[in-house]
């Protein structure tokens, strides 16, 4: 957003409301802003249906706000892909808990088992029911948490906790034992079926998410910077399954400028007529960004007007940005409170961190063997010097550890990089260059796929380093930190991270240190697991990487 100068203003002509692409307007008080063929248009709301069909508004874009602005309900479509979504997940997660303890139960007592008569038949059908159940009270299919982050691996793995506690629970009331040989099965395969199920459920959602389908339309409402910025995240992660299909700003200046990511939504500039533009974009959340003038009893009063259009509403907090999973809440006498808890840097979490380390780093040393043999062979054989490159990096609290790669570089890249370093490429004091003259033949290539990397399992093993953290940096770029930087020394440096998960050397250097601020102060193990298993994808992708 743009506040022009006096000089740059274009008032709008009566006759014909339309500019070209990021000009300014000078516009009524409340209006409707939309792409037409290119042009921007500005007509009031009233208008707005009839006007966008007849300038021939984009395609079915067009024709969606004329069709809805009669509508008496604003969203049939989001709830018929859901039901829909939500029918072929549950036929799914009974396929798979049926197979799981088919299996399981055949392994123990054998197919002959499978009779109505026998005890074991009776056990095995009432864990099916009951887990069946549990997923279906436990908001596993909630469209909330589908397709983005861990709550709905979590909501599944809580739901097969509870079912077999209490399911060993009541076996030891009635025959004074547990099934072990059965639960040892059945548990764990039927978790892993209903992970893997999802995974490919999940695939899919986010595939057609990205084609523009799946999509709840949403009306984001607030001050300028913070609906651009609500817009701007949710542009940039369609996995989310919101599209911005209408905005009203607490006010809009006049001779204001709308460049991207503005085109092509709706804009008012007021919250006067918001079921309207409710209506008219067909959204089923309303999404407020920042604070409403007038506060909480605004924001009580906004809740009433939307209730009768179904129309859930959503805060936007900046809190959630830098604290989201430690934010809590607890209600006070009507007064709801939100508690923000302490990060923890040390306890019981970092030891199951650690043995999380161990157990993953010895069981890839082990797989990965024969690869490190060969990169060794292939690095040797491509240049002259070692196979390894060890370099002083700064971990936790400031320490100082040699972190070990396979070497991609000429044997004397540290004595040529004073004359290159008029050309850094790289974001803040990191340094990059996408066609660095150092990099050897096989470097290159193992760059591309982070395959140089793979030593540093060895600082994994010995405590140095994490599976999952920050990124490990160089003493000269700790020297160039500022204030909050330092926090990413707070915990152990990580082979990867979200940093390598979401762009790698493409990010900036403010989003890079935001992402690793964020992990230091909200990592969880269910999070590193996640983070490890899109790892693998983004290696494979090589985005970001050189």
């Amino acid at each position: 957003m743009e506040q022009p100068s006096e000089t740059e203003a274009t008032p709008l002509p009566p006759s014909a409301p339309s500019l070209s692409r990021g000009r300014t307007t000078d516009r009524a008080n409340a209006h409707w802003t939309t792409d037409v063929a290119g042009p921007r248009q500005a007509v009031s709301l009233s208008e707005a249906a009839g006007l966008s069909e007849a300038a021939g508004l984009n395609g079915a874009r067009a024709k969606g706000l004329a069709r809805r602005a009669g509508r008496a309900t604003a969203h049939p479509g989001a709830v018929a892909w859901e039901a829909g979504l939500r029918r072929r997940l549950r036929i799914s997660d009974w396929a798979c808990i049926v197979a799981a303890v088919f299996l399981a139960h055949s392994l123990r007592w054998g197919l002959g088992a499978w009779e109505l008569g026998d005890t074991y038949f009776w056990v095995s059908l009432g864990i099916i029911v009951l887990w069946c159940l549990d997923l279906e009270c436990g908001h596993s299919r909630d469209p909330r948490i589908l397709g983005l982050g861990a709550s709905e691996y979590k909501a599944l793995a809580h739901s097969a906790t509870r079912v077999f506690v209490v399911a060993a629970a009541v076996l030891i009331v009635v025959q004074g034992g547990v099934l072990r040989g059965f639960f040892l099965t059945a548990f764990p395969c039927g978790l892993f079926l209903l992970l893997a199920s999802r995974w490919l459920w999940r695939r899919d959602l986010n595939r057609h998410r990205r084609r523009g389908e799946y999509l709840q339309d949403v009306v984001v409402i607030g001050r300028t910077k913070d609906v651009e910025s609500v817009i701007l995240q949710l542009q940039d992660n369609p996995a989310v399954g919101y599209r911005v299909a209408g905005v009203a700003l607490n006010s809009l200046p006049r001779k204001t400028t709308f460049n991207r990511p503005w085109y092509r939504i709706p804009v008012m500039s007021t919250l006067d007529d918001i079921e309207q533009l409710v209506r008219l974009s067909g959204a089923s959340i309303v999404i407020v960004a920042g604070t409403l003038p007038g506060g909480s009893h605004r924001l009580r009063e906004l809740g009433w007007r939307l209730e009768d259009l179904s129309t859930e509403l959503v805060l936007a907090s900046r809190l959630t940005d830098i604290a989201g999973p430690r934010v809590h809440y607890r209600p006070v006498e009507g007064m709801p409170l939100m508690h923000v808890e302490l990060p923890q840097f040390t306890g019981t979490r970092h030891l199951l961190k650690r043995l999380v380390d161990v157990s993953f780093g010895v069981l890839a040393l082990l797989i990965l063997t024969p690869v490190f043999l060969i990169l060794a062979l292939v690095v040797k054989s491509d240049s002259r010097g070692p196979v390894f490159y060890s370099q002083e990096r700064i971990g936790r609290n400031g320490t100082t550890f040699r972190m070990h790669k396979f070497r991609s570089m000429v044997a004397d890249a540290e004595l040529r990089l004073p004359e290159l370093s008029g050309g850094n490429q790289g974001a803040g004091p990191l340094f990059k260059l996408h066609d660095d003259p150092r990099i050897t033949r096989s470097g290159r290539w193992m760059r591309r796929y982070s395959l140089d990397e793979l030593p540093q399992l060895f600082n994994v093993l010995t405590g140095e380093m994490s599976l999952v953290g920050p990124r490990p940096p160089l003493r000269r770029e700790v020297e160039a930190y500022e204030q909050p930087a330092h926090r990413r020394l707070l915990i152990k440096p990580g082979i990867t991270g979200l940093w390598q998960i979401s762009g790698r050397s493409n990010l900036s250097w403010q989003e890079s240190v935001r992402l690793d601020l964020y992990y230091v102060e909200n990592w969880s193990l269910m999070g590193d697991l996640m983070i490890m298993w899109r790892t693998a994808k983004a290696m494979v992708s090589a985005e970001g990487a050189y």
